[in-house]
């Protein structure tokens, strides 16, 4: 099933590309119009809540004209935060997806969700850099600023990826998701180094926090789909949102994975706790009052300018999810997202880069 949207603009200079062809075949005529100029002029500041939410419903087409490829933010953050060396290529912005907590809700100013049409400069990004370092385990993932694969039917960057990713089998492709949307690139033929990973959280969560997105059950079967097929998967259990059966419901959240999944199966899993810019509050309350889990949590100002929950409070959360992997098989790979050095101390005993299984995941990266 198709994204739906109001209206959809195709910008003249895209007007020859793939996607914009793809587009016209899939969507009514009446829902597009050609345009010399972008819909919108951006704005300096972030969006209101209609603003926002009206971004969600018109898609634009147009080429990027900046650079596709880039650290990831956490990497500017190293005096405070612990970095994994990933990075990010991003093929659009926003997301069909409506959770509470999004960090575009304070980020984004393009009042359009947008696919860019210049792949082709994407994947020529990709591959000075790859050829310039092919050696290193360079991890690559498309999910920042919109959802890797929930609007994929649309534009199949996917399969171009994935075949991309063929010639570098040194490099790790990830698509993060919150859809189940995977059916579009099962049959296409990858080297191993492509992981199809999810955002995961309880039901629980899931049908109060994230809107519009697959049930816990649709994303397990969709992993299951890609295990089937011979890609590695992963999961994000982030951010993780205390609530008053949090500690229950995160312990059968991580046997669920257990009971479907071996650690061999897993390439990685990341646990991070809720955290946002303070900026984005209003925004949040405005669009989903105070019945939300996130608008009426106790935040303190904290690591990167974010709110936080208190850190003994994400301690213990970090520490219940990890024991009951371990519990399972010590050999799970996890780490913290976006964490501080004392988190990861308190947590684990020791920095990164003396967890044996996480060595690789923390190495130092040349600079780009």
């Amino acid at each position: 099933m198709f994204p739906s949207f109001e209206k959809i603009y195709i910008l003249s200079e895209s007007l020859d590309s793939p996607l914009a062809k793809r587009v016209q075949s899939l969507y009514p005529k009446e829902l597009i119009q050609i345009s010399d100029h972008e819909p919108f002029q951006n704005q300096t500041q972030t969006m209101t809540a209609k603003q926002f939410d009206r971004s969600k419903k018109i898609l634009t087409i147009k080429k990027f004209k900046g650079e596709f490829f880039k650290r990831c933010p956490g990497a500017t953050q190293k005096k405070t935060l612990t970095c994994c060396n990933y990075h990010v290529l991003n093929l659009g912005s926003q997301c069909n997806m409506n959770c509470s907590y999004c960090y575009l809700q304070s980020y984004l100013t393009q009042l359009t969700t947008v696919l860019y049409s210049n792949i082709d400069q994407a994947l020529n990004e990709l591959k000075e850099m790859a050829d310039k370092f092919y050696q290193l385990p360079f991890r690559v993932g498309t999910g920042e600023i919109t959802d890797s694969l929930s609007l994929d039917l649309i534009s199949l960057y996917s399969v171009q990826l994935i075949e991309f990713f063929k010639s570098y089998p040194k490099w790790t492709l990830e698509f993060k998701t919150k859809s189940d949307q995977v059916d579009q690139f099962l049959h296409s033929d990858h080297s191993g180094n492509v992981t199809v990973s999810w955002s995961i959280n309880p039901q629980f969560v899931i049908s109060r926090e994230e809107h519009g997105t697959a049930s816990f059950e649709q994303r397990i079967q969709a992993a299951k789909k890609c295990v089937d097929k011979g890609y590695p998967i992963a999961f994000h259990i982030d951010p993780m949102i205390y609530h008053k059966d949090w500690k229950l419901n995160y312990l059968d959240l991580v046997n669920q994975i257990c009971a479907n999944f071996t650690v061999d199966q897993v390439q990685v899993i990341s646990v991070g706790a809720l955290r946002f810019q303070p900026e984005q509050r209003h925004i949040m309350k405005e669009r989903f009052g105070m019945d939300s889990l996130i608008t009426r949590a106790e935040m303190f100002q904290g690591e990167g300018a974010k709110l936080r929950y208190d850190q003994n409070l994400r301690q213990e959360m970090f520490q219940t999810v990890v024991q009951q992997f371990k519990s399972n098989n010590p050999k799970w790979k996890i780490f913290m997202c976006m964490e501080t050095p004392e988190t990861w101390i308190s947590t684990y005993g020791s920095n990164p880069m003396q967890v044996p299984e996480l060595k690789e995941l923390f190495r130092p990266l040349p600079k780009i």
